[in-house]
């Protein structure tokens, strides 16, 4: 079979081939990913080689790239074995964050399993959510996560589009002083939210938000980023690829001569370095099930970052292709 050209100027993955290679495989069972096998030495280096920023509230270092793992889940040995090819090369490149979900299907039982047969529990940083609205139902559900995960510590538990803030931040206030959570937060990724996630953002103490920020979608850079750098408080960017709206945008175009400016060799590397680069932005999340792409997405968590001026160049050439 031969093998794509690892040129970004002779080659760009759009997201409709992405998306498409994905349903295909997953319809017909096929998960197996290729795995480029590296030297301990090298993984090593790598790791040692990514970015990493601080959580302001506690000063644990995260990289800059993790994953998000929304299509995560249990299924066919095949599945699995890709699945478990994909966290392991994610760890051993160096990668900490993993985002779930209890509402993503049986992601937490998918990452819970993977975790206890890889060993990687406590190598990883791992982040999930609570989505109900009472006490009662936020123990079960927060307990039953717990259970899933495999594990006695989650590092972060955020509210699941600031479902139950009002009763159920002191429910995870609780967890954590007794030492069962690292970090606390919110997520949103609608719009319509912003203004009760500012609300909230002013009036609590908060580890971590979770929101949608991409070049694409950069409506949360003008008010809960700059206010969460204020509070204190770090930021996971979900969806940094705008759902492939932004890797239909430029197929079939080559990387533009500045991307060699930031160390990019991917317009993957383009979009999630643009993200990253934001003060206050911590960690970006890419959902990835294949190890090609992890290594791919981590290539943005090494070299240069851009600064604002090259920031709102990378802003301004992708709008005049939107807009064109």
């Amino acid at each position: 079979m031969n093998q794509p050209s690892n040129n970004p100027r002779r080659q760009t993955r759009s997201a409709d081939e992405v998306n498409i290679s994905r349903r295909k495989m997953l319809k017909a069972g096929l998960a197996v990913a290729t795995t480029t096998i590296v030297p301990d030495s090298v993984s090593a280096q790598a790791a040692r080689d990514l970015l990493t920023k601080a959580v302001p509230s506690t000063g644990v270092r995260l990289p800059v790239i993790g994953i998000g793992t929304n299509r995560f889940r249990t299924g066919d040995p095949a599945w699995t074995a890709r699945l478990r090819d994909t966290l392991s090369a994610f760890s051993r490149l160096g990668g900490k964050v993993i985002d779930t979900a209890p509402s993503y299907g049986d992601s937490e039982q998918a990452i819970g399993t993977l975790l206890a047969d890889t060993g990687l529990r406590e190598r990883v940083f791992l982040a999930t959510k609570l989505d109900r609205g009472s006490v009662v139902d936020g123990r079960q559900r927060l307990a039953a996560s717990f259970a899933a995960l495999g594990t006695r510590r989650l590092d972060l538990v955020q509210l699941h589009n600031l479902r139950g803030a009002e009763s159920l931040l002191p429910l995870l206030r609780e967890q954590q002083a007794a030492g069962s959570i690292g970090h606390i937060g919110i997520t949103s990724s609608n719009d319509s939210q912003y203004a009760e996630m500012e609300a909230i953002m002013r009036r609590e103490r908060l580890d971590f938000i979770q929101v949608d920020y991409a070049v694409g979608n950069r409506s949360a850079g003008e008010r809960l980023l700059p206010l969460a750098a204020d509070r204190g408080m770090a930021v996971l960017a979900n969806l940094p690829f705008g759902r492939g709206a932004q890797f239909r945008a430029v197929s079939g175009r080559p990387l533009p001569g500045w991307a060699d400016d930031i160390d990019c060799q991917s317009w993957a590397q383009v979009f999630l370095k643009y993200v990253v680069s934001h003060p206050a932005v911590t960690c970006a999340i890419p959902g990835s099930t294949q190890v090609a792409h992890v290594e791919d997405n981590l290539g943005a968590a090494r070299g240069r970052l851009p600064d604002e001026r090259m920031r709102q160049r990378i802003a301004s050439y992708f709008d005049a292709i939107v807009d064109g």
